[in-house]
Order: C-alpha cells, then sequence, then structure tokens
C-alpha cells in the first residue's frame, strides 16, 4: 500500500503513515489506502484493537499542500484527499474494537485530525500539535473542528484553530487532547502494550461504550438514559457479558472472546 504500512502483533494491528521524506503527508493515494485497509480491518475479527502512526520524525504534517499547488484545480485535488480521507475517519471513529493514536512527533492540519482519534492518544515529548490551516488560507478538515471543541472546550479551540498556534505535547496533556506523555523512546512499548490490554478485553462492551460516548452529545439526558438501558442489556445477553458476570461471580479473571 502506497504510503501506508500495515502490521499485526498478535490481535494488535498497527497502521503507520509511511511518507516520511515528506513529513507523512496525506496525498490521494495514502488517503485511499487508509480507507481501504480500515475497511478491511473493521470486518477482520482477528483484529481487537488498531494503533496509528507514523515512520520517521513527523506523525502527520497535514496533507499534502505540494499536490496542491502542482494541480489545475486545488479544490478539485483537495476534494479527491478528503473524499477517501474523511470516509476513513468516520470508519476509524466507529470501528467495532478500540483505536490507540501514537503521536511519534508534530501532528499539524489533517494530521492534528487523526492525532485526535483515538480513544487513547499516547504522545511522545517530541511530539508538537498545530491546527496550521489558516496560515496557508485555508479551513480546517479531517474532523479537526469536531473533535477540537469536544476535547479542549470552544475558546481553547478558536485559541488554537483561530490564531493557529503551536503547542507542545505537555500542554496537549493539560488541554485533554492527549491521554498520557511518554518519553520517544518508549512510546512504542507502551503504545502496544496498551493496545495489548484493550485486545485482551470485551471488544463488544468497548464497542458498546464507544458508541455511547459519541453519540452522548447528540442527545438529551432522558435519551441517553434509555440508551445506556437498552445498551446494559444487550451486553449481559451477549458472550462476553456472561462471561464477564461468571467471572466476576467465581472470582476469577475473565476471558473475553471465546463466544
Amino acid at each position: 500500500m502506497r504510503g501506508l504500512g500495515l502490521q499485526h502483533d498478535g490481535a494488535v494491528a498497527v497502521l503507520t503513515l509511511d511518507r516520511p521524506t515528506s513529513g507523512n503527508a496525506i496525498d490521494r493515494e495514502l488517503a485511499t489506502a487508509l480507507l481501504d485497509t480500515v475497511l478491511a480491518l473493521d470486518s477482520d475479527t482477528s483484529v481487537r484493537a488498531v494503533v496509528l502512526t507514523g515512520r520517521g520524525r513527523f506523525f502527520c504534517t497535514g496533507g499534502d499542500v505540494r499536490s496542491f499547488a502542482a494541480a489545475s484545480d486545488a479544490g478539485q485535488a483537495i476534494e479527491s484527499i478528503t473524499a477517501p480521507l474523511h470516509m476513513a475517519i468516520a470508519r476509524l471513529m466507529r470501528l467495532a474494537k478500540p483505536l490507540v493514536v501514537a503521536v511519534n512527533g508534530p501532528a499539524a492540519g489533517a494530521g492534528l485530525g487523526l492525532a485526535l482519534l483515538g480513544d487513547a492518544v499516547l504522545a511522545g515529548r517530541s511530539a508538537r500539535f498545530t491546527v496550521a490551516y489558516g496560515a496557508i488560507g485555508l479551513s480546517p478538515d479531517a474532523g479537526t473542528s469536531w473533535l477540537l471543541p469536544r476535547l479542549v472546550g470552544l475558546r481553547q479551540a478558536q485559541r488554537l484553530a483561530l490564531l493557529g498556534e503551536a503547542i507542545d505535547a505537555e500542554e496537549a496533556l493539560r488541554l485533554g487532547m492527549v491521554t498520557r506523555l511518554v518519553a520517544d523512546d518508549d512510546l512504542s512499548g507502551e503504545t502496544m502494550a496498551l493496545a495489548g490490554k484493550l485486545a485482551a478485553g470485551s471488544i463488544s462492551a468497548l464497542q458498546r461504550t464507544r458508541r455511547l460516548l459519541l453519540d452522548s452529545f447528540d442527545r438529551g439526558l432522558e435519551a441517553q438514559l434509555e440508551r445506556e438501558a437498552e445498551s446494559i442489556a444487550s451486553a449481559s445477553r451477549d458472550a462476553d457479558g456472561r462471561e464477564g458476570i461468571s467471572a466476576f461471580l467465581s472470582k476469577r479473571s475473565p476471558v473475553f472472546g471465546q463466544g
């Protein structure tokens, strides 16, 4: 796959943005490869957790601006990237398994949107975060305008998006953009340990929980309570729910994914 690496470590699939000489900038081929791969992983029952990271010094510097400039119609060139990229992002947000993002370096533009996607986001201390679009006269894509205010609040999102301020990994942690800071040399190991822990859990319960959290912004309290009641009742009837309840009563560790 051009521009995208895929490796499997047990039940964990590792997606690596792999255009290091271009700062892992997203062109049409990479966006399409990401969509195709995410669709395949979502339906692959052997995969129980997904990791997204970048190769080299950068996580992702955003869209491939050089390809915009080289096109006869920059808008058309951008649309050819955002169409598959946004479908991939929507599917990543709704995966039937948890997503861990390892931000191994600077993330800007669409790269920032990708960096914010994870259920858990681990950032190396060399990571930097920049909305970046305004500096080249463009507006956000890749879900940035949806994710950022939900994570940091509207006022901080305005600061980052309108003023274009770059922040380091420590400030990103303070604002709630990342889950944990990790020494650069430890990022890969800690990411795989966390992904392995998630993969050993109940994927059906994690999927239900992800949906409840994401959809809570669009519902009132009573509607959310109703959805929670439906979800927990359904979870208690599936194989993982039955195993979890049985293990709790037997005072043993549950073994999920056997049904």
